[in-house]
């Protein structure tokens, strides 16, 4: 109970929204509502000097996030990304693989504990939006089911 305890504090304290622990056969995992989660937003914006007389639609980028056709799985957490159990083990998925609800897709590791991201629903990979060992952030894309 002590530890479960220390659990909660930890994530009280921190912006995790999720935390998961396994001991031997026995398994904890503490979630709380995601709204309750501050999660601050920093946007930047570079100011564009214009030639007098350019129309302003010229200059107008393409927006930050590209746009996939399909169902996003995102990260639920800050972290690292993993596509495997290990580096010597197969990938959880792979583009044209078919999953189904709840099969495991990646790990994100975060704060040294590692969590298994699972599919919110059935579908086929058609793209994976980042690579092993990339740091991820807090709702980032990194599945695109059909």
């Amino acid at each position: 109970m002590r530890k479960i305890k220390k659990l909660i504090d930890l994530l009280e304290k921190s912006n995790l929204c999720e935390i998961e622990l396994k001991e031997g056969e026995d398994m904890v995992r503490l979630a709380r509502n995601k709204s309750s989660v501050e999660v601050p937003m920093q946007h930047y914006l570079q100011p564009t000097i214009l030639p007098h007389g350019t129309p302003v639609t010229e200059h107008i980028k393409e927006p930050a996030e590209k746009q996939h056709h399909g169902h996003l799985v995102r990260s639920p957490m800050v972290g690292t990304f993993y596509a495997a159990a290990s580096p010597e083990s197969q990938p959880f998925t792979s583009i044209g693989q078919r999953v189904k609800l709840g099969d495991v897709l990646c790990i994100v590791e975060a704060m040294k504990m590692f969590n298994e991201i699972e599919s919110d629903r059935e579908g086929k990979v058609i793209e994976v939006l980042v690579k092993n060992g990339d740091p991820v952030e807090y709702d980032q894309p990194l599945f695109v089911l059909e």
